[in-house]
């Protein structure tokens, strides 16, 4: 057998195991999602049950501004979809497209976040905070939580873009690009569940 063979041979031997390693850390970011399900449907549940719980206080009716939160749903949703071009561009093998598609949804992200806390901001200053009533508690709860993980989210992803530029689109990388496309779309249907469940049959 040639060198040449053997340092074939062992190379293809490294990428199986860079992709069987990849996989499963695909498949327990799946379990992670699975967990972080759950979390919410108990936040969901919370929330229905808290939803007529006013003490007196204001009702969904009275505070949700829909053409204000159809502008924030507008920008997650299309965040994913340019996220959605950062994986074709990985998948073509281009670095530079790659980091452009993520900086572009890390904006768009932002820009979810920064209308969440005016919207919060203002509530709390009109006299409607968590601590006003059952139903703000669990509005506050739910909603926030949600921007918590689109935050977190946005911080792995600057990380994630480090990365790329630093070392390429590495296998590693390649993982990583894959689960956080996996959280970030999650999120994306999670707001959607919170957007009819919350907004819209409140404002109903």
């Amino acid at each position: 057998m040639s060198t040449d063979s053997v340092t074939k041979h062992h190379d293809a031997h490294d990428d199986h195991g860079h992709h069987d390693a990849g996989a499963n850390k695909i498949f327990g970011f799946w379990i992670y999602l699975m967990s972080d399900c759950i979390i919410f449907a108990t936040l969901f549940a919370t929330y229905a049950v808290m939803v007529n719980a006013t003490a007196g206080g204001p009702s969904g009716k009275d505070i949700f501004e829909l053409p204000f939160v159809l502008g924030e749903t507008a920008l997650l949703l299309l965040s994913s979809i340019t996220y959605g071009m950062a994986v074709i561009a990985m998948n073509k093998g281009s670095k530079g497209a790659v980091n452009g598609w993520l900086a572009i949804t890390f904006l768009l992200g932002l820009g979810f976040i920064g209308m969440e806390i005016y919207e919060f901001h203002f509530l709390i200053s009109e006299g409607f905070g968590p601590d006003r009533s059952g139903f703000l508690s669990a509005f506050f709860t739910l909603v926030g939580t949600h921007g918590l993980h689109v935050t977190s989210g946005l911080i792995w992803m600057l990380v994630l873009m480090y990365q790329i530029s630093r070392r390429g689109l590495t296998s590693t990388n390649r993982t990583r690009i894959m689960c956080l496309s996996m959280f970030w779309h999650f999120l994306d249907v999670v707001w959607i569940c919170v957007f009819t469940v919350v907004y819209l049959l409140g404002a109903m």
